[in-house]
């Protein structure tokens, strides 16, 4: 055979030879894709639309526990990273529910994520829906539990704090009775009788006052408020007691637009406040409030010149109850809801409660809260509740840069 013969052959076998290997390839493609295919997860049919619009937070996993449709509201919750259900807990009760096929119900405790100390309450609900597939349902409890613990505290430690000057009153009107024939002992019970009275009533008055606050509704039966006079009310109301103590309450500057709120519950805030700094500040001191306008915020500020709040304390301050010092705070009458009532107002109205403090150097809180603005874009320039119909409030969120809030009482 020539040498082009030879060559020719070679090239017909090296053709064929390649045409094999394209089509051994196609069809190991096609294979490949059917094999996908056939494993490609799928939901039932109307299960995506069920799905949609239960309002809950859901995961569907396959045989393998591999997710194949999940929630945002479930990767927002942590259930979910990836195609991976996170939980232990969780993944027990579907491979319950995948062996026996029934419906397991429980209400877990979880972590939000790996990096998070801030935990969630979910009532789970896991069922089958197919051969194959799991549902997961998870219902989010954690305000409604966060809730109901608040108001289980409150109870318990209202219930603590009555006791004692209850008590206390029993007491005494056991020693005057005894010491009847004993004028100075008399007097002496009843002086202190009279004081604890006088906390008993300050400590129902800010319970009912708290009791008012939650069932107070801002949004919709707020107007147009002239913070001025919100501020003078809330002073003229301490003047009595400053003057007793030869406290001078010193008032400065002014604002212009007025805010949206409930007056009532802003003189109580801003009471509270006054009424705090008197308290705490040394006899023949003196107590600044003074206003300002900043970034489309009112703010108020009460400085007073008492022992100072540590700053391993200020993140607690406005809790219920909460006290720095309790045996300063028991002989300067405070109930621990002041500020607690000042921050629950703050929240209402769109605005916060923050503070500064250093010991030895006293102590200013400071109030912000959304101004109105005129309806035509103008900037409202009367200074009073009646002034030109207001639009709505600059924002209803805090002041940018604003400080830590705390509290005292």
């Amino acid at each position: 055979m020539t040498p082009t013969a030879i060559a020719v052959v070679a090239g017909l076998i090296g053709f064929a030879l390649g045409i094999s290997g394209l089509v051994a390839l196609q069809v190991s493609a096609r294979s490949r894709r059917d094999r996908a295919d056939v494993q490609e997860p799928a939901l039932p049919d109307g299960a995506a639309d069920v799905l949609s619009v239960i309002g809950r937070a859901y995961v569907v996993v396959d045989g393998v526990d591999g997710v194949v449709r999940a929630s945002p509201a479930a990767y927002a919750l942590g259930l979910v990273r990836g195609h991976t259900v996170v939980h232990e807990q969780m993944l027990e009760m579907v491979g319950r529910a995948r062996r026996n096929g029934v419906i397991e119900e429980r209400r877990i405790e979880l972590a939000r994520g790996p990096f998070s100390s801030g935990g969630v309450v979910l009532d789970v609900r896991v069922a089958p829906i197919a051969e194959e597939y799991i549902l997961l349902l998870a219902d989010d409890q954690t305000e409604i539990v966060r809730a109901q613990s608040v108001r289980n505290d409150f109870v318990a430690n209202v219930s603590h704090e009555l006791k004692t000057p209850v008590g206390a009153i029993g007491l005494l009107a056991e020693a005057i009775e005894d010491a009847a024939d004993d004028g100075d002992a008399v007097r002496r019970f009843a002086s202190r009788l009279h004081k604890e009275s006088v906390r008993l009533s300050a400590l129902v008055q800010d319970i009912i006052e708290l009791s008012r606050l939650q069932g107070a509704d801002v949004v919709t039966e707020g107007r147009p408020v002239d913070l001025n006079r919100v501020v003078a009310e809330a002073v003229d109301r301490n003047r009595t007691p400053a003057e007793n103590r030869r406290i001078e309450i010193v008032v400065g500057g002014r604002v212009e637009r007025p805010v949206f709120g409930d007056p009532d519950l802003l003189v109580t805030a801003l009471r509270n406040l006054v009424d705090n700094a008197v308290r705490y500040s040394p006899e023949g001191t003196r107590v600044g409030v003074g206003l300002r306008e900043r970034d489309g915020m009112a703010q108020v500020s009460v400085t007073d010149q008492g022992p100072g709040i540590p700053p391993d304390e200020q993140d607690r301050i406005f809790e219920r109850f909460y006290r720095v010092d309790t045996a300063r705070s028991r002989q300067t009458g405070g109930t621990g809801l002041g500020l607690s009532i000042v921050k629950h107002v703050m929240s209402q109205h769109g605005g916060e409660v923050g503070v500064w403090s250093q010991p030895g150097r006293g102590s200013t809180f400071t109030l912000r809260i959304p101004q109105l603005e005129d309806a035509g874009g103008a900037a409202a320039g009367g200074t009073g509740a009646a002034g030109a119909d207001p639009a709505t409030p600059r924002s209803l969120a805090p002041a940018a840069g604003s400080g830590k809030t705390e509290d005292r009482q």
